[in-house]
């Protein structure tokens, strides 16, 4: 009997201690998720707390004083992520621009530029589409003076775009940009074209500025300088690592500042939800934006992209989609494409047997320029915040945001929610207030990962549709560089020497009948000789 019960005892004893032990792995396990999204964490955490806060003080009718207060820590948190904003878009058009080499890869990048751009067009123009659809966020805007001012805007706003894409002055495109402006005079009394008296209103148009960086005109004029770069070759290396080394500076700083995220995030949600009159209606329009970007995210991966692969290949664009469903989900769980590169590389080489030449070529290079699931969000986020601040478009605004949008994707830095930054400035840029974008982080954890696993999809689906364009060119190359593998002989004479040429299995032998010279050719990038005959 007491055996039994020590048995019983180290059985329970060793059951205990499994249950302990595997509490301890779970724990281990939660701690180290929690260290690893330690940001995400504290970013929720901070939009619990806004809320909370902002439903606080709602209860208590504050006054513009106490909302000023309120919402100073948010505007700090807004100003640090601007005032980096243009040093960040000039450096990494720069450096994305500088990596086209046209002259080496000229139709593999050519294919690769014009379908980078088509996509982020082809998101932007879903993304603002999508909003309209579900039309979050629409309230009945006020907009004085339409039948003079509003109007004569519609027809002016492309011509300041065409004119802001080449800037007058470099250094003044960093915090100015070229728009038309209007001034309206009104007189009492008789008109010149009528007896009766009354109020004529004239409207004189002039060339002004407006204070905000020319964004467009600095990518343009950043765009010339990293191809004139890359062109000098050797002599623009050195621009090119400074330009890179200060992206990089750069981008650590705005890593810093993103640590402040969770205070702005308090700050600019919590003012939000105190100073808004409707607070169920508003969540309403919430849940319609999150609707439309959803919905369009799913259009693009399933509907467009999967047809412009089908148009290109003649394949199956869905069994394609099952062969990246790897990097797919790591994109999604990390919240960004460049560390899902090394999976997307392997998806597109090894199940979709794409030559090592495009795919590692193609695919950095499209995740430095294209993002078209954050064009979708950022062109629908900006129509949005519009709506919900009462701001009426017209359909030369919503050109322009498609344009800057469009632009603007192909230079969104690789970092944490950096499409917020672009918003802002798509904004700022738009003269639309932004108080709103609070909104937007309290569900960007959702969307900023539906919207990169749309970047992946596009990648991908660039690199193999560049493959199938180019696939007989590279065949053609193939087939010069196998005649190095043939054994083949040539006689010539130099100084009264004979001297014989022989190229077998990738060497090239040289001799006069007293010497040989072999040379590898798989170890040499050139192989050069002077022939005097």
């Amino acid at each position: 009997m007491d055996a039994e019960k020590a048995t019983l005892t180290d059985g329970t004893k060793m059951k205990e201690e499994k249950s302990t032990s595997c509490g301890r792995k779970f724990v281990q396990k939660l701690k180290t998720m929690i260290l690893n999204n330690l940001l995400l964490v504290l970013t929720l955490l901070g939009v619990v707390l806004g809320f909370c806060l902002g439903f606080g003080v709602r209860i208590t009718y504050p006054s513009e004083n106490t909302l000023m207060w309120l919402g100073l820590p948010g505007q700090l948190y807004l100003r640090l992520l601007k005032m980096m904003i243009v040093p960040l878009i000039a450096c990494s058009v720069i450096c994305g621009s500088a990596a086209l080499d046209p002259k080496s890869n000229g139709k593999i990048s050519s294919i690769a530029f014009v379908f980078i751009v088509s996509t982020n067009a082809l998101g932007s123009l879903l993304g603002v589409g999508s909003v309209y659809f579900f039309n979050p966020g629409h309230t009945s805007a006020v907009n004085p003076d339409t039948d003079v001012e509003s109007t004569m805007q519609a027809q002016d706003i492309l011509a300041d775009l065409i004119r802001n894409i080449i800037p007058d002055n470099l250094f003044e495109a960093t915090f100015a940009q070229t728009q038309t402006k209007y001034e309206v005079t009104k007189t009492t009394g008789t008109s010149q074209n009528t007896t009766l008296n009354g109020t004529v209103t004239a409207v004189t148009k002039y060339l002004g500025k407006m204070g905000n960086p020319n964004i467009i005109g600095l990518i343009f004029a950043c765009t010339l300088l990293g191809l004139a770069a890359s062109s000098v070759k050797s002599k623009g290396q050195p621009f090119l690592v400074f330009t890179q080394s200060l992206s990089d500076i750069i981008i650590v700083v705005v890593r810093w500042f993103m640590w402040t995220t969770p205070a702005g995030v308090i700050s600019l949600i919590a003012v939000s939800i105190a100073s808004i009159d409707d607070v169920g209606g508003v969540f309403a329009q919430l849940g319609l934006f999150i609707a439309a970007i959803t919905f369009g995210i799913v259009i693009q991966q399933l509907v467009i992209m999967s047809g412009l692969y089908l148009l290109f290949t003649r394949k199956n664009p869905y069994k394609f989609l099952l062969t990246i469903a790897r990097p797919w989900m790591i994109a999604f769980a990390a919240t960004s494409t460049a560390v899902a590169i090394p999976e997307m590389m392997a998806a597109c080489e090894e199940s979709n047997k794409i030559d090592k030449r495009i795919s590692r070529f193609v695919i950095p290079f499209s995740v430095t320029l294209s993002c078209s699931g954050s064009a979708l969000y950022i062109a629908g986020a900006t129509v949005f915040i519009a709506n919900l601040s009462g701001t009426q478009l017209v359909f030369g605004d919503v050109l322009l945001i498609w344009l800057l949008v469009t632009v603007s994707a192909m230079a969104i830095p690789s970092v944490p929610s950096a499409s917020i930054m672009t918003t802002i400035m798509i904004l700022t840029a738009m003269n639309i207030p932004m108080e709103d974008i609070a909104l937007l982080l309290a569900v960007e954890w959702y969307l900023d990962r539906i919207r990169s696993t749309s970047s992946v999809v596009s990648h991908t689906f660039c690199s193999a549709i560049v493959y199938s364009l180019c696939k007989k060119d590279l065949d053609n190359i193939d087939e010069k560089h196998k005649h190095l593998n043939d054994s083949n002989h040539l006689s010539l004479s130099m100084d009264d020497q004979d001297v014989e040429l022989e190229v077998e299995k990738g060497k090239i032998k040289m001799s006069n009948g007293d010497a040989a010279v072999s040379y590898d050719l798989s170890e040499c990038e050139t192989f050069e000789t002077e022939v005097n005959v």
